[in-house]
């Protein structure tokens, strides 16, 4: 299997350690992380995390790793900010927290692999998860609570209230 490792310093905490992240090529020629671990100083409470980042690594779509990684982003940890490099460049960040500044780091490998761009985005969309829609887009309009089946979506059809769910006629005129 290839490994891709990387060190970590937070002097704010006095953590020092090292992010590993496991690979694995798949049938069709694409290597992808399976497996994330740390080995070192580092708090205990982040074994869970990896853990689950690892399970959520060998969801097929990598839409989902992406969003995952992207919620941690902006984790914030009490007195647990400091500056690092941002992943890639030579140039230093103020990261809130060791949990956002590992996930830019998987973030960062996915990209150096072609899965996600450096923003946590799919390179190529595979249809199982919907993709997020882009902030200047309009929202989609919620319709009124249906009485039947209890779904935001009545809307007004030939003069009558109408649920697009279950079909339920309501008053009209």
């Amino acid at each position: 299997t290839l490994s891709w490792t990387v060190d970590i310093y937070n002097p704010a905490t006095g953590e020092d350690f090292v992010l590993g992240l496991k690979e694995i090529t798949l049938p069709d020629g694409v290597t992808r992380p399976y497996s994330v671990w740390l080995s070192g100083n580092y708090p205990r409470a982040l074994d869970g995390l990896t853990r689950i980042l690892s399970l959520d690594m060998r969801v097929m779509d990598p839409a989902w790793i992406g969003m995952k990684l992207r919620k941690l982003l902006d984790y914030p940890e009490p007195l647990g900010d400091f500056m690092a490099f941002v992943p890639g460049t030579r140039r230093q960040q103020n990261w809130p927290s060791t949990v956002a500044y590992l996930a830019q780091l998987i973030i960062h490998r996915y990209a150096m692999l072609g899965v996600l761009d450096e923003r946590g985005y799919p390179t190529r969309e595979m249809g199982i998860l919907e993709s997020p829609r882009d902030d200047n887009e309009p929202k989609l309009m919620q319709g009124a609570l249906c009485n039947e089946c209890g779904n935001h979506t009545v809307i007004r059809k030939d003069g009558c209230d109408f649920c697009t769910a279950c079909g339920a006629v309501g008053t009209c005129g």
